[in-house]
């Protein structure tokens, strides 16, 4: 609360005759009161207006004096300050003749105290006037206060828009982020469940493609054996179209490998163009001229980490899958490109994306979603395996990047292919075609727990013109292997008690030197490799001139082994 100034505390008196204004002063001091005595009424007008507790004037300093500036100003007070005017008067005169009426009325708050008179009375109205006086004081003070509360209302309430806009903005930014991350975190969500359910898939489709291709194996070799031993020529056509049947479930089996991540890949670098035209040269005759076939490689793109016959096969699948959908003919793009790989998509590294587009009719998210998985189609029954774009998704993610559509209806489709991007010094086109050597006379131990697949593979190396060792399982082969000394291992991987990947270790641990085959129709390169190094792979189902080619390229490693290694190890 605002303390008072010390000039509002004094008494003002006017008394211009005789010892009067000292009497006055006198009784105003016994009140602890500063009182100053005024010289006329003039100076008792400014000193009222400068500020004082209460004014005592005898009334004969009244008489011609110019009462309109104190009058006028006692009009305009503040609306707490009535302030008190103390009037003595003299019984000779009586209140009439001291004054008139209307001019004591225009002073406002007057007290009219009849001389002579008490210096008890005087006090006692002294002391009055001035309590009321300070009474005033205490209403302006909380007049004040409650100024000061209203103006910061005023001030709170001028700000309450402008801070409520503010708070409800940044509300809205808070709730934009959670929608996002929730939004992000159900897309994560799904893509883990769609993981999961791929992986599931994957290792169900594998362990059925490798059973199969055993069987493959066994139907494939004979009807080459019978083929290879026949001029009968009905019994030619049979073998002919069995061995072709055999060759298209191959090609289903090493589709379902590759989505199930487990086929044998000949990872190389290589050059993006080349592969391009190889596609094309492969694709225009099948798609026909109502289609637009637009190729692009981006300046920065040298090469990709894949394996060519692969690549070639998914790029051609994709362009056939484009074709399928704009029977009216359309635009098909391949272009290659190394944009900046999205957070958490990949590993850390360069990769190239590979993308087959089309201007087709495109596709719902629901079907977009499941084009991946092995054996789902949209197209008519009999017009496809619902296999392509598994063996996409399978040859990626095994190459080392992955792959993913983007579609909409009406807005055609986009199959991304990312690859680990190869340095521009180790690409390549192709790789170097096996040169023929001759096998005849070579000493070959087979070990293979199925009868059929065993007997299949030995009569395919006799036919080549090695002598066959045979053993069923991994014991008994490496028992056999001690004592027959061949020139060439041959085996499967996956057999019960001592596997392939063990045998090949034991055999190379006791002859450093022995060529190694790993024939299988389901395996994981990597733990066979990590088990014994480098070894041949053959993959099941295989022609005799595969199992041939297969056979010349471990003797010529064995060769290049021995000849790298120094003398005494």
């Amino acid at each position: 609360m605002p303390r008072a100034d010390h000039r509002e505390e004094r008494v003002l008196v006017l008394a211009p005759r005789g010892r009067d204004a000292d009497v006055i002063a006198g009784v105003v001091g016994r009140h602890a009161v500063p009182c100053e005595t005024m010289a006329s009424f003039r100076e008792l007008t400014e000193a009222v207006m400068a500020g004082a507790a209460a004014a005592v004037v005898a009334d004969e300093a009244l008489h011609g004096a110019d009462m309109a500036p104190l009058h006028a100003w006692l009009a305009a007070q503040e609306p707490w300050s009535d302030f008190p005017i103390i009037v003595l008067l003299s019984r000779r005169i009586g209140p009439g003749a001291a004054a008139s009426k209307t001019l004591l009325e225009a002073l406002g708050n007057v007290i009219l105290l009849e001389r002579p008179l008490s210096a008890e009375a005087l006090g006692s109205t002294i002391g009055s006037a001035l309590r009321a006086r300070h009474r005033q004081y205490q209403a302006r003070a909380v007049l004040a206060d409650r100024q000061a509360v209203s103006d910061q209302l005023a001030a709170l309430n001028a700000t309450l828009e402008s801070r409520v806009e503010e708070r409800t903005r940044a509300l809205a930014q808070a709730n934009d982020r959670l929608t996002a991350e929730v939004i992000e975190r159900e897309k994560a969500q799904q893509a883990m469940v769609q993981a999961q359910k791929m992986e599931s898939l994957g290792r169900l489709t594998g362990g059925v493609a490798h059973d199969f291709n055993n069987l493959l194996n066994v139907v494939q070799g004979s009807m080459e054996l019978i083929l290879a031993t026949t001029a009968d020529a009905a019994v030619r056509r049979r073998a002919e179209t069995a061995k072709a049947a055999c060759e298209r479930g191959g090609k289903l089996t090493a589709q379902l490998l590759a989505f199930a991540r487990n086929q044998t890949l000949d990872l190389r670098p290589l050059r993006v163009e080349p592969l391009f035209e190889s596609v094309l040269q492969m694709a225009r005759p099948l798609l026909g001229d109502a289609f637009e076939i637009v190729v692009g490689v981006g300046p920065h793109v040298a090469g990709v980490l894949a394996d060519a016959s692969q690549m070639e096969m998914a790029l051609l699948n994709l362009a056939i899958n484009a074709r399928d959908a704009m029977p009216e003919g359309g635009r098909i793009v391949l272009r290659a490109s190394t944009p900046r790989v999205p957070a958490g998509l990949l590993p850390e590294g360069d990769y190239v994306r590979i993308a087959v587009s089309d201007n087709g009719p495109g596709m719902s998210a629901d079907v977009a979603a499941r084009v991946f998985e092995p054996f789902f189609t949209t197209k008519a029954v009999g017009k496809g395996t619902g296999l392509g774009l598994s063996q996409v998704y399978g040859m990626a993610r095994q190459s080392g990047g992955l792959a993913r559509i983007e579609s909409l209806p009406g807005q055609g489709t986009t199959v991304e292919i990312w690859l680990p991007a190869a340095r521009a010094e180790d690409v390549q086109d192709a790789a170097d075609p096996d040169e023929e050597q001759p096998l005849s006379g070579l000493k070959a131990l087979i070990v293979e727990d199925d009868d059929f697949v065993r007997a299949c593979m030995t009569d395919a190396l006799v036919t080549l013109g090695c002598e066959v060792a045979q053993a069923a399982d991994g014991t008994t082969g490496f028992d056999t292997l001690l004592q027959a000394r061949p020139d060439l291992l041959v085996t499967d991987y996956l057999m019960p008690g001592m596997t392939g990947a063990e045998l090949a270790g034991r055999a190379r641990e006791r002859f450093p030197g022995l060529p190694v085959i790993v024939a299988t129709g389901y395996a994981d390169m990597d733990a066979i490799r990590h088990a014994v190094g480098d070894v041949t792979i053959l993959r099941k189902p295989f022609r005799i001139a595969e199992l041939g080619a297969a056979v010349r390229k471990a003797l010529r490693a064995a060769v290049a082994t021995t000849a790298r290694t120094p003398a005494g190890t």
